[in-house]
């Protein structure tokens, strides 16, 4: 059998050209609003050097930085919907109407599952056949917001107390009245993501700086 953490680092694949050039023009959108807004506020007169940075930069950023970043690696996506991976991997589990079911209960927008824990005498086990699927897609726990006038006040504590046993706090995140659990990045993908954070941090505050006083 394969480790996990060996089909992790090889579930990878370049971002792609289209998506690259989508990067590039958003960060060249960054670039060229934050010197649009430096512009109107320094020569709120020049209209037409507001729209030039706006569209500009954009477009720049798109041609310059795309195909960089295409070659970027991004987690390989399963070709199985995850509503359909939840279902079928939850067959069984419904308790009747008017209690827990699958299709009342289980819903996705696309990419983020979302699993209604209310109604169920079977949650530990909903955890239990879910919790891998989290390394595929984020699979977000509705639990109420654990308070005395909620309902099934105790489901949010018992599911904590669960999922704090089985995954890191870097994985989770917690809302007013749910749990998302996130798959973890390969440590490839980590490495990449906080080299691009770093790069960022220190090139754009610079530009726009330099960027500020060519405009003086």
């Amino acid at each position: 059998m394969v480790h996990p953490n060996v089909m992790a680092e090889s579930s990878t694949e370049p971002v792609g050209l289209w998506l690259g050039l989508q990067a590039g023009a958003f960060l060249g959108l960054y670039f060229g609003f934050s010197l649009a807004l430096v512009s109107a506020l320094t020569s709120p007169d020049e209209l037409m050097r507001i729209v030039y940075l706006i569209t500009l930069f954009p477009l720049a950023g798109g041609i310059l930085l795309g195909p960089f970043l295409a070659k970027r690696e991004r987690p390989v996506a399963s070709s199985t919907p995850p509503i359909q991976r939840t279902m079928e991997t939850l067959e069984g589990m419904d308790e009747g109407q008017g209690k827990w079911r699958i299709l009342s209960h289980v819903r996705s927008d696309g990419r983020t599952v979302r699993i209604d824990l209310h109604d169920s005498s079977r949650v530990e086990d909903i955890l239990r056949l879910t919790n891998p699927l989290t390394n595929e897609f984020p699979v977000r726990y509705m639990v109420g917001r654990g308070v005395g006038g909620s309902r099934q006040p105790e489901l949010r504590a018992k599911v904590l107390s669960i999922l704090d046993d089985q995954f890191p706090k870097t994985r989770q995140s917690r809302y007013t009245s749910a749990i998302e659990i996130s798959p973890e990045l390969p440590e490839k993908l980590r490495n990449q993501r906080k080299r691009i954070n770093l790069l960022l941090a220190i090139f754009l505050p610079i530009a726009t700086f330099l960027g500020w006083l060519e405009m003086r």
